[in-house]
């Protein structure tokens, strides 16, 4: 065992001998090598990214001592990349966790069994160095560290995801050195860093030296004022020094003209200012970036600066003067992959993304990115609520677990505040924000810095608040631990927002129209995108742009947190909690993104992209042509884009056209008249599609990219009537009862009707059948994710595996030779009274169509019902999918604003979503007529007196329920056809709220019908 004091478990010992933070930047010798932002280009730099000797051990009482000498032999000990976390390399246990913590919850006390991961790394130091300060800096570690060079003990650090500097200058020696690293898994830190994540551990961020001259700058803090209505901005640099030396700096335009030059001689501290007129200024929308060079000494350091202004006027939050809604999500550092260790590329893919889908901003849940990732926030137009990396959330439950288990919530948040209340630990909750603040005060992205994440409430909270408040006056300061049910008398002065999670629409308008509340509401999570969701999202902006108080808000969250694995065969799945044997563990709790862990984005993110676009458009009178176009950006006109119609008649294009130049100012709106023709008499429904693009290619999507669209129904086809028509004359139904079977045979179609199961049990046309079984009544749902608190009720009821109960079924034939079947049945399971009770009346012509009207009544008990409809399993072949509706993709009642009405044609495997956790997915809400057929046209089409949902594919919902994952489903070579009445909506309950009434299938008593009508291709 090594000879070492214990800092791990010393709250108020954070560090030992590491640098105090400064901002971040890297130092170069020439404008043009600073220009490249290639750190590697910089004489100054040395990375230590690459191959170390590792060494993990299960325990920090099994290291040997002297591992960290000079000359100790590391030859037969693993080669690990660094970065990287030890865990995707195969050491350790994978483990997910929500809330809870995975060690006894003991502060500040860890595991004596703390796991241990070595690290040397042998390096060499040029002689062009000898005359420099040595430095080292860790950009993460995860969770504490010491650290050695040749044998001498440097420092120790704990804080996972902000940087660690050292000095080496007293150990280091020309030539050959080495550096060894002792990373534990655990720390008393552990407490304050238990978000919902994979707990990786390891240096997973870059790792590299510096070389410094001997007085040089050492941190710099760039602050603009805007003054004279931002005609003017003043530049202050104030600058800190490790001596006596001379600093130039100069500012160059966007387009890199020289602005100003100023100089001084600095010697600790001090200040260089200018002023520049006219100043562009910085925003999301245009992401204006002057150069700041600093030379000093044989240093160049580089600096974007983005003048800008960040303010709260009379409860409403502003940029630059103008009220701004934050369209954002939350974002972790997350990998298939490589885990926490985020490759730079990787990092552009995740904002050109979010810029492709209107995204502007995103909070950096629940800790400090990379530093790169801020600089690229602030190139492509970001605004960013950079947050401290501190979230206690397992002390909520350590002693309510009980509570929690019963699904009765916490009796108390007493717990939740002791470390936020404990004077103690007031050091490691103020270096958190510290590190945080000094690092990236000089990215105009930030706009917010955020206090961390569900931790409680208290003196240590509000000092971190009041020391960032101090230090950078220039922006507000948010925490939503601080919300009213977790305050307590706590006082929130220093805090400059509200802010909630997951707060219903009702309850964010209220605080809108409450004239109490004088902070602005941010909503820093709502809309839970977990597996087929979120289902709300118009309902909450409807609202947050009804009213000024409301800043908008964050979704939860970006991206599934899928770890990449294969079965045995080969295939590629995604692992959530549970999959590797940990515990406790939370299970697909972390596969609740918009996009999949591949960056493939989901249906919710097309919907969050068409809900919060810049641009909306509304009839002023249609069939003059004439439309209102609301320009929604905050300081762009617009100019930089072009509208696309269409006009069509069931899905087939009528008229066409263009234009741009819409003269609508940011925030205002302009008048527009389409050169189209609504009168030209034409049967059926007509449809106008306006799309909103890109004009010129950007540096985050091409020319051409869709920003929205908006339709409108131009002349609605009158309503139909589903009651038989007519057959001709010449057409002929027999009806013959034998054993309780009805068969029915007409000219080209056969039929049989069991009369005490109250179904059909075949459907045929020429010979070809069209159903493989007899349809049933079907209210089940495969749970999706945001029906969790839900399905157990449902389950409860027996809604997946309901019967029908068949009291009486008679049939008739009329004189028109029509044959009508009255059924009266229930649906049930067993100790359960009946669920629904009904009436279906079945007509069949002598055409060969089939018409049902059911009648039914839900019992009181049932709040409401998942869905219910009419499923039926077609033969192997009829897979081939046409429908006029809304697509192409999935739609639910409150998830159908990124489809479009038309006609679409898909296979039954391309209705579906491909959900991690496999769940009910592929519905198509809204369609007025769908058809499936087999490859050659044979097969069913299907109406409704009203529009109705369907969905298509090969399992069913039974077979989407059991499986955890969709590599274990088995494909049905039947095809299933769910035609729903109705479907409950998806809201986002699995963190949010109920989902809303207007969106559930509540009703007690219904009635609906449905026409099946078998067809081959040549009779339509």
């Amino acid at each position: 065992m090594l000879n070492l004091e214990k800092y791990w478990e010393k709250p108020g010992i954070v560090e030992v001998n590491r640098e105090l933070p400064r901002a971040y930047y890297i130092p170069y010798s020439s404008r043009e090598e600073a220009a490249s932002l290639k750190r590697g280009r910089s004489p100054y730099y040395q990375t230590l990214n690459g191959e170390w000797k590792f060494q993990y051990h299960h325990s920090v009482e099994q290291v040997e001592e002297r591992f960290y000498e000079a000359e100790y032999p590391a030859e037969g000990w693993d080669s690990l990349l660094v970065p990287s976390c030890w865990q995707t390399h195969g050491y350790d246990q994978m483990h997910y966790s929500n809330v809870n913590y995975t060690i006894p919850c003991d502060p500040p006390f860890v595991p004596d069994d703390n796991p241990a991961g070595l690290y040397i790394r042998d390096f060499q130091v040029s002689k062009a160095w000898q005359d420099k300060e040595g430095y080292v800096v860790f950009e993460g570690v995860n969770a504490c560290f010491y650290v050695w060079v040749n044998g001498q003990l440097v420092g120790y650090s704990q804080g996972s995801r902000v940087p660690a500097e050292f000095c080496l200058t007293p150990y280091l020696v020309p030539g050959r050195n080495r550096m060894a690293v002792m990373v534990l898994k655990y720390c008393d830190g552990t407490y304050l860093e238990d978000q919902d994540l994979w707990r990786y551990s390891g240096i997973f961020r870059d790792v590299y030296l510096l070389a410094r001259d001997r007085n040089h700058v050492r941190d710099v803090f760039v602050q603009t004022t805007l003054q004279a209505d931002d005609q003017e901005a003043l530049l202050d640099i104030r600058l800190e020094t490790t001596g006596a030396v001379k600093v130039s700096a100069v500012l160059s335009s966007p387009d890199g003209l020289e602005l100003a030059v100023v100089q001084d001689f600095i010697d600790s501290s001090g200040v260089l200012a200018m002023k520049v007129e006219n100043p562009m200024l910085w925003s999301a929308e245009s992401p204006v970036l002057y150069e700041l060079l600093l030379y000093c000494g044989d240093e160049v350091l580089r600096f974007t600066v983005g003048f800008r202004r960040v303010e709260i006027s009379e409860g409403v939050f502003q940029i630059n003067g103008v009220p701004v809604k934050l369209k954002g999500v939350n974002r972790h550092d997350s990998h298939p992959k490589l885990g926490q260790t985020i490759p730079l590329q990787h990092m552009i893919e995740d904002l050109k993304l979010m810029k492709q889908h209107n995204v502007n901003t995103i909070r950096a849940s629940h800790y400090p990115n990379d530093p790169r990732f801020l600089e690229l926030c602030s190139q492509y137009g970001f605004y960013v609520i950079d947050e401290a990396d501190l979230e206690c959330h397992g002390l909520a439950i350590a002693d309510n677990w009980r509570n929690m288990e019963k699904g009765e919530g916490m009796q108390s948040y007493d717990d939740f505040h002791q470390l936020s209340n404990d004077t103690a630990w007031e050091h490691a909750f103020i270096d958190r924000a510290k590190r945080m603040v000094e690092r990236d005060k000089n990215q105009p992205c930030v706009v917010i810095w955020s206090m961390g994440n569900e931790s409680g409430y208290g003196v240590n909270h509000i000092a971190m608040a009041q020391w960032t408040r101090q230090r950078d006056p220039s922006r507000p300061v948010h925490y939503e631990g601080a919300a009213p049910q977790y305050r307590g008398n706590a006082d929130t002065e220093a805090l400059d927002m509200e802010s909630r999670m997951y707060a219903s629409v009702s309850q964010i308008e209220a605080y809108a129209k409450d004239a109490g509340s004088k902070k602005p509401l941010f909503l820093c999570e709502y809309s839970h995108a977990m597996g087929n969701g979120p289902g709300d999202l118009m309902d909450y902006w409807n609202v947050i742009y009804a009213y000024p108080k409301l800043m908008g808000g964050c979704v939860w969250e970006w991206c599934d947190h899928g770890i990449e694995r294969r079965t045995e065969q080969g295939e590629r799945y995604y692992a959530y909690g549970g999959d590797f044997g940990d515990k406790p563990n939370d299970g697909n709790f972390c596969i609740d993104g918009l996009v999949s862990p591949d960056r493939k984005p989901h249906k919710g993110l097309l919907e969050l992209k068409q809900i919060i676009a810049p641009v909306r458009i509304e009839a002023v009178k249609l069939q003059e042509g004439r439309l209102r176009i609301h320009n929604l950006y905050d300081f762009n006109d617009l100019s930089h884009l072009i509208f696309y119609w269409k006009l069509e008649c069931e899905g087939e294009v009528i008229q066409q056209g263009e234009f741009q130049h819409v003269p609508a100012p940011p925030h205002a709106h302009a008048e527009v008249k389409l050169e189209v023709d609504f009168n030209a008499a034409i049967p059926g429904e007509l449809v106008l599609t306006i799309t909103c693009c890109l004009k010129e290619q950007s540096g985050w999507a091409e020319r051409g990219h869709e920003i929205m669209f908006s339709q409108f129904i131009v002349k609605p086809e009158s309503a139909r009537s589903l009651q038989p028509a007519a057959d001709s004359p010449w057409r002929m139904l027999t009806a013959t009862e034998q054993r309780g079977m009805l068969s029915l045979e007409g000219l080209d179609f056969r039929h049989v009707f069991d009369l005490k199961k109250g179904m059909p049990v075949e459907l045929s046309k020429h010979g070809v059948p069209l159903i493989q079984e007899p349809p049933s009544f079907n209210m089940w749902r495969a749970p999706i994710d945001n029906d969790m608190n839900l399905t157990r009720r449902w389950a409860y009821e027996g809604l997946e595996h309901a019967g029908m109960k068949v009291y009486a079924c008679e049939w008739s034939q009329s004189p028109e030779q029509e044959v009508r079947v009255k059924v009266k049945f229930s649906l049930g399971v067993y100790t359960r009274k009946p669920i629904v009770r009904g009436e279906a009346e079945w007509c069949f012509t002598p055409g060969g169509g089939v018409w049902v009207k059911v009648t039914a009544q839900v019992k009181e008990e049932i709040d409401f019902l998942p869905r219910f409809g009419l499923q039926l399993v077609l033969p192997e072949g009829l897979d081939q999918v046409e429908y006029y509706g809304y697509g192409p993709h999935e739609s639910y009642i409150d998830k159908r604003y990124s489809v479009r009405k038309g006609k679409y044609r898909h296979t039954a495997d391309e209705m579906a979503e491909t959900y991690i956790m496999p769940q009910e997915t592929g519905s198509r809400w809204g369609t007025e007529w769908a058809r499936v057929t087999n490859e050659l046209g044979m097969g069913l089409r299907c109406e409704a007196g009203q529009p109705f949902s369907f969905n298509v594919s090969h399992f069913l919902p039974g077979d989407l329920t059991k499986a955890k994952h969709a590599h274990e489903l088995q494909k049905r070579k039947e095809t299933i056809l769910q035609l729903d009445y109705k479907m409950s909506g998806v809201g986002s309950h699995a963190c949010g709220p109920m989902l809303a009434e207007e969106y559930q299938m509540n009703e007690k008593q219904f009635t609906f019908e449905f026409h099946l009508l078998p067809v081959f291709a040549e009779d339509e």
